[in-house]
């Protein structure tokens, strides 16, 4: 039984017939009926799971794109905070949540179109992830985390540029070796430690727009940007993080402040120090970002932002259709690993 024969069956041309499955705003209530009424004459349960609930228009499922794998949604504790959010809209709204995780197959495209959701919030990402335009093409409305931004599309973030400069500027004072900690550069998620990038290069936007805000407090503490190491990671886990340090600590110009892109690479980083005997504060400085309960467990000065409200923001704009941008508030937490 294909959709052909539905619409056969209908009267209805075979557009008529598939738009009221994909598209059923385009599709009067009476053509509708005919299709409805031949399918289920006919048996025919409809082209993917939602065909149940395209009676009326809509499949009750908020869709969440990760660009990380699945496991990364429960153990990072950052990205389970801006779930928790979005699984709170969707429960006052009864909706289902369904994550899709991509990672640059060539299947990515098509997983997204095919989903059966009404909307989709997205997981920050690159500028050049092609899983975007695949975004654009279903129709539906879509909100960014974090950016990047694009017409068409909504965002909820915060001001990640203004955040690393204030938090750099404070961390900087009394600091003349500075080393900065940071996320994946591009989609390729390739380690490498280089001094002074260029943060434009950064495809990711939270990563560039943290890096230059380093930028811009390192040169106006009178330091060369030039000779900062910057050490990339894969992931943001606490294992990269304790690598990087690692590496970073083991120079010949050993760092007094590590400046990192994230609490669980600011813990990791801690580790590495008290592992080499370093005394964090007396020697070295450490800052973190989201100010996580492990972090500030430890006393890791960090960037607090409240991922679970951005991800209940960002559902709701969804939900509405909204294509604006939410930016939210931030403010730098201290703790016993700064000056």
């Amino acid at each position: 039984m294909t959709l052909t024969d539905v619409a056969r069956q209908a009267g209805v041309s075979a557009m008529t017939a598939s738009y009221t499955y994909s598209k059923p705003s385009r599709v009067s209530a009476a053509s509708r009926r005919k299709v409805l009424s031949a399918a289920e004459l006919l048996g025919y349960a409809g082209p993917d799971p939602s065909a149940r609930s395209l009676r009326k228009g809509t499949s009750g499922a908020l869709g969440v794109v990760l660009g990380e794998t699945l496991p990364y949604a429960f153990e990072d504790p950052q990205a389970a905070r801006f779930l928790a959010g979005i699984a709170d809209v969707c429960a006052e709204h009864r909706l289902a949540m369904t994550i899709l995780p991509t990672n640059g197959s060539a299947d990515d495209d098509q997983r997204i179109r095919a989903a059966a959701v009404d909307g989709f919030v997205v997981w920050t990402t690159t500028e050049d992830d092609p899983v975007l335009d695949a975004l654009a093409l279903t129709g539906k409305s879509v909100v960014v985390h974090a950016g990047p931004q694009r017409e068409g599309f909504g965002m909820v973030g915060i001001d990640d540029r203004a955040a690393s400069r204030a938090i750099a500027a404070d961390c900087l004072r009394g600091s003349r070796k500075p080393a900065i900690i940071a996320f994946p550069s591009t989609k390729a998620r390739l380690r490498s430690v280089s001094s002074g990038p260029d943060p434009l290069a950064s495809t990711f936007p939270v990563t560039r727009n943290r890096l230059q805000g380093f930028k811009e407090a390192v040169v106006a503490a009178g330091l060369d940007w030039n000779s900062i190491p910057v050490a990339f990671c894969s992931t943001n886990t606490f294992g990269e993080g304790a690598h990087a340090a690692q590496i970073l600590l083991s120079a010949p110009a050993v760092p007094d402040l590590l400046l990192t892109m994230s609490d669980e690479l600011a813990l990791g980083a801690l580790q590495t120090a008290e592992g080499r005997g370093i005394a964090v504060l007396e020697q070295l400085a450490i800052t973190g970002w989201d100010a996580s309960d492990a972090g500030t467990l430890a006393g890791v000065t960090s960037v607090h932002q409240d991922l679970r409200e951005q991800g209940t923001a960002a559902a709701r704009a969804s939900i509405r259709g909204q294509s604006e941008t939410d930016w939210k508030s931030w403010k730098v937490v201290r703790g016993r690993t700064t000056r």
